[in-house]
Formats: structure tokens, C-alpha cells, sequence
């Protein structure tokens, strides 16, 4: 089954990390947030990947051919560009990834759709996620929930929902005037948004514009009653602000919670 991850942007609100390189090679913990997603999905048994190219997609391209080459033995024939990676390789990624150039300005929804036709005819669900959000969602249970609400309602797609925290501070006060509370760290909201991990079938297709972005496009499925919300309490943040990146990596250094491909 296939997982279009969404690495086409260009991060401004990340510029310090972005302007020269593309948000999802920014590094969390020594490694590009993206290959951080791909261990989520491929340690729940997924790991085939569509990734959506756009702004400065060919350092992504060359990141995983440069990985590939630096920790495997590989013959290179100069004359056909052949490369033959030999039997001794220490690669520990079993990953198959689809390289898609979707362009440095196309919308999500076009970027999914230029991805789309790399999913086989024969396969009626793929996959969809943002190449900069991390989380401990149950990529199987997510795809279950989908199935069942599927048969059950008729759905043709299903969000991941999260509770995100809030971009600011939060205090309480007395009848005085007089703050009681001041919390500096930033709360986590009651509310719900996408967090990304998301699945489809292939009817979701016809909802989408590829002058739009995806959210715009979920906004006409809501309206059909064709789109599902799966709830996640656990942990998950999206690397938006350099503040993000800031407490990515602090979390990544104190107990790495999406690590979920290392625990037993």
C-alpha cells in the first residue's frame, strides 16, 4: 500500500533551516524529519512511498542516493551511470521510494493527484501525510478505523485528529488582579485539526482540485459526509516554527516518543 508524503513546500516559517534546503531534510535528532515519518509507517508495516517533490526536490533525491551509496558497497560504471549496489550492503532501510517532481508551486491537492497515478489500479487505498509531523498514531489501527467506517457509512477518507498546542503561553489571575498561574511552556488545546495520517480510497480522487489545497478539498468531502475522523491522544507535533524544531529535537534527546520502530 502506498504513502504519499507531502515535501513539496517551501517552510518559510522555518526559514532559518529552510532557505537552504527543503523542510523535510531538516534534521531532528541527527536525521531528516522525513525518514523519521517513513520509520513511523514502515514500522507498522508500510513502506512504500510516493514522495511529492517540489521546492528544492532534487536535495531530497540526492540525500537518499547519497545515503544509499555511503553505507552500502556499490560498483558505479562511468560510461552507462549503472550503479550496483553488492551483496555486502549495510543499508538498514527497506524502503521503496517513488521520487514524483509535482512541481515548486502546485497545491497539496495537485501534488497528490500528480502522485496518484504511481498507485496501482488494483490497490484501493493509499496513504496521504505532511513531510513534517511526527507522532505516535497507530498507522494500522488508522487503516482499520478506515475500513470499517468505509463499509459501515460510505466514507472515502479518513483524518487523523490531534489535539495541537497552543502557540502561546497561558496564566490565571485573582479576583485581585493578580496572576496566580503563569505556564511558559505552551498547553495542549481541547480542540481537534489534522495531524496528517491520513487514508483514502480511490473515490476521494474525484473530490479533489488541483488548483486547491488538500484542506480546501476535505472541506467538499465534510460537506458529502464522506470524511471520517479518527481521534489521537497520543503524542504528535508538526515542525512549523523554529520554536517546533527547537522542542522536536529536545524531545527527540529526552525519551524520543515516536520512536515506535525502536520499541518492543
Amino acid at each position: 500500500m502506498k504513502t504519499i508524503i507531502l515535501c513539496g513546500g517551501r517552510g518559510t516559517r522555518l526559514n532559518e533551516e529552510t532557505e537552504f534546503k527543503p523542510k523535510p531534510l531538516v534534521q531532528v535528532g541527527g536525521i531528516p524529519i522525513l525518514l523519521h515519518i517513513m520509520n513511523i509507517y514502515a514500522h507498522y508495516g508500510f513502506n512504500d512511498f510516493i514522495v511529492a517533490l517540489g521546492y528544492k526536490g532534487d536535495m531530497i533525491k540526492d540525500y537518499f542516493l547519497t545515503l544509499s551509496r555511503y553505507e552500502s558497497d556499490f560498483s558505479f560504471n562511468m560510461s552507462t551511470g549503472a550503479i550496483n549496489v553488492l551483496g555486502n550492503s549495510t543499508h538498514k532501510y527497506n524502503y521503496n521510494i517513488t521520487f514524483a517532481e509535482t512541481g515548486p508551486e502546485t497545491k497539496t491537492s495537485g501534488r497528490v493527484l500528480e502522485c496518484a497515478k504511481y498507485i496501482p489500479e488494483k490497490d484501493p487505498h493509499f496513504f496521504v501525510t505532511y513531510g513534517d509531523g511526527v507522532g505516535t498514531v497507530d498507522i494500522g489501527r488508522v487503516l482499520d478505523f478506515h475500513k470499517d467506517q468505509e463499509k459501515k457509512l460510505g466514507v472515502v477518507g479518513t483524518i487523523s485528529a490531534v489535539h495541537p498546542p497552543s502557540r502561546y503561553g497561558r496564566l490565571t489571575y485573582t479576583n485581585d488582579e493578580v496572576v496566580a498561574t503563569f505556564e511558559e511552556k505552551m498547553p495542549i488545546l481541547d480542540d481537534y485539526i489534522n495531524g496528517g495520517f491520513q487514508v483514502y480510497n480511490r473515490k476521494a480522487l474525484d473530490y479533489l482540485d488541483r488548483n486547491e489545497m488538500l484542506e480546501e478539498s476535505l472541506v467538499r468531502i465534510t460537506k458529502d459526509k464522506k470524511l471520517a475522523l479518527y481521534r489521537h491522544a497520543g503524542y504528535w507535533k508538526s515542525m512549523d516554527t523554529m520554536k517546533d524544531y527547537m522542542d522536536l529535537n529536545s524531545d527527540w534527546d529526552n525519551n524520543r516518543p515516536w520512536a515506535v520502530w525502536e520499541k518492543k
